[in-house]
């Protein structure tokens, strides 16, 4: 194999509890890997909380897409949603990482990517906008919508 196709076949992924870079290889994805620094799961089967200080390493340093649940404590629909965006990651995992932003708190974040309603769910791989999605939604319609959005 050559060092290009070795490289394609691994996925560099942030860890979840300490934002750590992993190179994981492709075809270890489903088998548990751990972080080379904490040594805590890759993928926990929940969004990962999104801070300033972890953002962009999921966001864009990540080979993996992001699905970012934009919410506020404040918002009704935001609360009822937050039980179906937690069921999907379990369901979408290794495939995507899931993450939820709170605008309130990370208003900066929010600005970023001009959240206007909430919630707002935002598909991004290495940084870039793939879709957007404003309302809540059930546990399918997210599933459904995100496969639909997946980078090919």
């Amino acid at each position: 194999m050559t060092d290009t196709a070795a490289a394609a076949d691994t996925l560099v992924i942030a860890c979840p509890v300490d934002g750590a870079l992993n190179r994981v290889p492709r075809s270890r994805l489903g088998a548990g890997p751990k972080c080379g620094v904490c040594k805590n799961p890759l993928f926990a089967g929940k969004p990962v909380e999104l801070t300033a200080d972890n953002f962009d390493r999921h966001a864009r340093a990540s080979d993996l897409p992001l699905l970012v649940d934009f919410w506020a404590a404040w918002c009704g629909p935001c609360q009822a949603m937050a039980p179906a965006f937690a069921r999907a990651a379990g369901q979408l995992e290794p495939t995507l990482r899931l993450g939820k932003l709170d605008t309130e708190a990370q208003q900066a974040i929010a600005a970023r990517y001009n959240i206007r309603s909430i919630p707002t769910m935002i598909l991004l791989h290495k940084g870039r906008e793939i879709a957007r999605t404003s309302g809540a939604l059930p546990a399918e319609a997210i599933l459904q919508w995100a496969r639909a959005n997946i980078p090919r």
